[in-house]
C-alpha cells in the first residue's frame, strides 16, 4: 500500500480534486483514509486524453469497448462499503479491470488485489497505468469475470464494477469467512447495489440492497 500525491493543472488542479472531495463528501462519504486515497489518486490518468479535462465530475465515463469508467461517488461507496463491512481486508478480488482506476484506489487500501478482465486492451492499459503509479502489489488475470480466480480465493472482499443478472454461485464461493461481496446485481435499467456478507465459516450469507445503480453488465466470455 502506498499514498500517491500527483498535481494536474486546469481542470485536473488540486483545486478541483479538492472539489470533487467535497462532493462526496455532501454525497455522505464519511471513510477518511477512502476520501484521502481519492483525492490523492489522478483520476485524469485513466482516461484518454480527449477526456482528461472531464476526469473530476462526477459522471461515468466512456474508456472504450463499450465500457465505462465509474463515477466517483460510485468507486467511493463500494470501496468505503468495503471498509466498513471488514475489521481489516487483506486481500481482494475485482472484478473488471476496466481503466484500472478502481484497482489503483483498492490497491492503496488493502495489502493485495487480484483483479479479472475480460478485454486484453483494456487489461493492458491497466497494467501500464498501475505500473506507472508504482503500485505492484496487484495480479492481472485475462478471464471471464463471472468464475472469479479460484485458485487465489478466499478473498476478504470482492468488488464486482459489472452487473450480473444474479450473483454467480462461484463468487459466493470465494468469499472468506466474514468477508464481503459488493456487486451491481439486475438486468440494465433496475440494478441494485448489493452487499453480501458471509457469516462466519459457515455457508450463511446475508444480503443488503445498498442503493440503484447502473452498470455495463457482466458478459461471459473474453474478448
Amino acid at each position: 500500500m502506498s499514498e500517491l500525491h500527483f498535481d494536474g493543472i486546469g481542470m485536473t488542479s488540486k483545486r478541483t480534486r479538492i472539489r470533487m472531495i467535497q462532493r462526496l463528501e455532501e454525497q455522505g462519504i464519511r471513510n477518511g483514509k477512502v476520501l484521502q486515497i481519492i483525492a490523492n489518486t489522478p483520476r485524469h490518468w485513466f482516461l484518454d486524453e480527449a477526456l482528461s479535462h472531464r476526469a473530476y465530475e462526477d459522471t461515468a465515463l466512456p474508456i472504450g469497448h463499450g465500457q465505462t469508467l465509474s463515477q466517483p461517488y460510485i468507486v467511493a461507496r463500494m470501496t468505503e462499503l468495503l471498509l466498513d463491512n471488514h475489521p481489516a481486508p487483506r486481500r481482494v478480488l475485482e472484478i473488471g479491470t476496466g481503466s484500472g482506476y478502481q484497482t489503483s484506489v483498492l490497491a492503496q487500501l488493502v495489502e493485495k488485489v487480484w483483479t479479472v478482465e475480460r478485454i486484453r486492451p483494456l487489461q493492458s492499459k491497466a497494467r501500464d497505468r498501475l505500473a506507472r503509479l508504482r503500485l505492484y502489489n496487484v495480479h492481472y488475470k485475462y478471464a471471464d469475470g463471472g468464475f472469479g480466480w479460484a485458485d487465489q480465493g478466499p478473498f476478504d472482499g470482492i468488488i464486482s464494477t459489472a452487473a450480473p443478472i444474479s450473483i454467480p454461485a462461484d463468487l459466493l464461493a470465494q468469499i472468506a469467512p466474514d468477508g464481503v461481496l459488493i456487486i451491481p446485481v439486475g438486468p440494465e435499467h433496475n440494478q441494485q447495489l448489493t452487499l453480501v456478507k458471509r457469516e462466519g465459516s459457515d455457508d450463511q450469507y446475508r444480503q443488503k440492497i445498498i442503493e440503484p445503480v447502473r452498470f455495463v453488465p457482466l458478459v461471459p466470455g473474453v474478448t
